[in-house]
C-alpha cells in the first residue's frame, strides 16, 4: 500500500468513527488510488456492505485490487466473515484499527493488517455470525456443497428482512429444488421456522437423531436438539426433489 493510499484510508476510517468505513484501492492508469464507499450496513458499527453503486462505479473507473474497511474499537485482526468474505472477493483486504483515547478523546487510527485469499473455509459448528455471510442460510449452504456436493443458489437478503415481510426462505428453497413434506423427517431435509419474527426467518438442516444443525443470530453455528422450542417454532420441512 503506497503511502498516499494509506493516508486517506487513515483519514477516513476517522472522519467515520464510531462507525466501520469502507472502500477501494483502485488502480486507474497504472496508479492506486483510495476510493471511499457507502457503507449501506444496517448496524455500521461493526459491520459494512460497500454500496452496490459505489462499486459499479469503481469497476467502470478502474481495477479494484483490494477491499478495505475499518475495525473501531477493536483490532484490526480479520474476523470470520472477514476472512470468508475475503476468499469470494478473491482480493487482497486491508483494515485499519480506529479508536478514540478515553482521556483526550482525540480519534486516531493504529495497526494496518493485510491478508490474501488463502482457501479458508469456516467451520460448520462453532462459526460465528454475520449476517449474509456467515448466517443460518450460508450454514445450510455450506453443509450441502461439503457434505452432498450439491451447490445451494445465493440470493441477497436485506437485514433484518424479516421485518419488512419478506418471505425470504419459502421464496427461494422451492426454487432451489425444495419441496414441502409431510411425515418422517430425514437426514438432509431443511427445517424452516419462524423466530419472533411475522414471517419464517430461520432454518436448520435436520442430521437424524433428533438433532438439527443451525445458527442463531449473535450465537455461534451448533448442533442443538430438535425438540421443544425449535418445534413449535417450525412452520415447515422441506426436501431437495434430487
Amino acid at each position: 500500500m503506497n503511502p498516499i493510499v494509506e493516508e486517506a484510508l487513515r483519514a477516513h476510517a476517522i472522519d467515520h468513527y464510531p462507525t466501520e468505513c469502507c472502500g477501494f484501492v483502485l488502480r486507474i492508469d497504472g496508479c492506486d488510488v483510495y476510493r471511499p464507499a457507502r457503507n449501506a450496513a444496517q448496524s455500521r458499527r461493526d459491520h459494512f456492505v460497500i454500496h452496490p453503486e459505489d462499486r459499479a462505479k469503481a469497476e467502470d473507473d478502474g481495477e479494484i485490487v483490494a477491499i478495505v474497511h475499518s475495525h473501531p474499537q477493536y483490532a484490526a485482526t480479520p474476523s470470520e466473515a472477514d476472512r470468508v468474505m475475503c476468499e469470494i472477493s478473491d482480493l487482497e483486504w486491508h483494515i485499519v484499527h480506529v479508536s478514540r483515547d478515553p482521556d483526550t478523546l482525540v480519534v486516531s487510527t493504529g495497526e494496518i493488517v493485510s491478508f490474501r485469499p488463502s482457501g479458508y473455509v469456516a467451520p460448520l459448528r462453532g462459526r460465528s455470525f454475520s449476517h449474509g455471510v456467515l448466517d443460518c442460510y450460508t450454514l445450510i449452504q455450506d453443509y450441502y456443497k461439503r457434505e452432498l456436493g450439491i451447490e445451494l443458489p445465493h440470493f441477497e437478503r436485506d437485514d433484518l428482512w424479516w421485518e419488512k415481510g419478506q418471505n425470504l426462505y419459502l421464496d427461494n428453497l422451492k426454487a432451489a429444488g425444495f419441496e414441502p413434506i409431510e411425515g418422517p423427517m430425514q437426514q438432509n431435509d431443511v427445517i424452516i421456522m419462524q423466530v419472533r419474527a411475522k414471517v419464517p426467518n430461520h432454518a436448520g438442516v435436520y442430521m437424524g437423531n433428533g438433532l438439527i444443525l443451525h445458527h442463531v443470530m449473535d450465537r455461534l453455528s451448533t448442533l442443538d436438539v430438535y425438540d421443544g422450542y425449535w418445534q413449535r417454532a417450525t412452520r415447515v420441512v422441506v426436501r431437495r426433489k434430487s
